[in-house]
């Protein structure tokens, strides 16, 4: 018998993901709903303090898998440690953070276990004593409502999504006999950018520039302005493609999916490509001189403007508003 909802937690230098906590209280609504138990499942080195910080949103079992090999992320790795898992206890589904590595572990368990995956689901339900998933389609310009047959169902969550909320519990911790099996990948090291602002998948402002930034160095514009709202700073296909900033900033299909509270368009044309990454953006604000702009058309609010004395009156307001606050 399928028993329990399943959340990743994904990790990394002692520091769990906040998808991780937002899926988490999601999931704890289900679980109720169904009566059922909620489980988080940590893979890797773990700490007190992973395992203290997971019980604040409302978990009722912490599987722990830990082995030196799996200290750092690696495919192999952590597919054959939660196969078996799921293999071993038999959940009904097992929710994963949309990131980059939470969406390589997603596809490679659903083929190995020959199981159903949804991808980037933005809602849960429950229809029929049946898990419900709200996924966008078209590039984010519908949703669709899906579920699976199988057992575990398998889905990727987007990130920002839902809002994270304590529930503080006392989980039960089940220490797994870990065979990771053969792992094919060596990582060798880890570089990782140094920077103050957060990462932007997980941004709750989000500060991008298109074509209309003009060159790589008036991103230091949409900086200023993103460090004094405390957001990350993201780009268009179009200024990536242009070698003003790498692709770890590409906001859009090819790129990263973000959904902040606060979305600022700064010179962004709005092509669908672009939409599909940033639709589900609570509050969507546009900075463009052409009034034709498509991203308009999808803006909350909007100043038809030249975006390099629009972005530098913002930050001085932003400033003066946090300073009398």
């Amino acid at each position: 018998m399928t028993k329990g909802i399943w959340v990743f937690v994904e990790h990394r230098e002692n520091l769990i993901k906040k998808v991780v906590f937002e899926t988490l209280s999601e999931a704890r609504k289900i679980a109720d709903q169904i009566e059922d138990e909620l489980c988080a499942v940590l893979i890797g080195k773990s700490n007190d303090s992973l395992v203290e910080s997971l019980s604040e949103y409302g978990v009722d079992k912490i599987y722990l898998a830990e082995n030196d090999v799996l200290k750092t992320y690696t495919t192999d790795g952590f597919t054959n440690v939660m196969s078996d898992l799921i293999r071993k206890y038999e959940p009904r589904a097992l929710l994963i953070g949309c990131t980059i590595n939470g969406r390589d572990l997603a596809a490679q368990v659903a083929q190995r276990l020959a199981t159903g995956l949804l991808t980037d689901c933005t809602g849960i339900e429950v229809i029929d004593s049946q898990l419900v998933f709200t996924r966008p389609i078209y590039a984010g310009k519908a949703t669709v409502k899906a579920s699976c047959k199988t057992n575990p169902v398998i889905a990727t969550i987007r990130p920002n999504t839902f809002a994270a909320v304590q529930n503080k519990k006392d989980p039960k911790i089940v220490k797994t006999v870990t065979d990771c099996g053969n792992i094919r990948q060596v990582v060798i090291d880890a570089v990782r950018q140094v920077s103050q602002r957060p990462e932007l998948t997980e941004a709750n402002v989000v500060v991008t520039g298109g074509r209309g930034i003009k060159g790589p160095e008036n991103f230091k514009l949409l900086e200023e302005l993103a460090d004094v709202l405390g957001g990350a700073v993201g780009a268009s296909r179009a200024s990536v493609d242009a070698g003003w900033a790498p692709h770890s900033m590409q906001v859009g299909q090819t790129g990263k999916t973000v959904s902040p509270t606060l979305y600022i368009a700064c010179g962004v044309s709005g092509a669908i490509q672009h939409f599909a990454g940033m639709s589900s953006s609570k509050c969507i604000f546009a900075i463009n001189n052409d009034p034709e702009a498509n991203i308009f058309k999808i803006a909350d609010y909007g100043i038809v403007g030249d975006l390099f004395e629009v972005v530098p009156l913002l930050t001085e307001e932003f400033k003066k508003l946090k300073a009398s606050s």
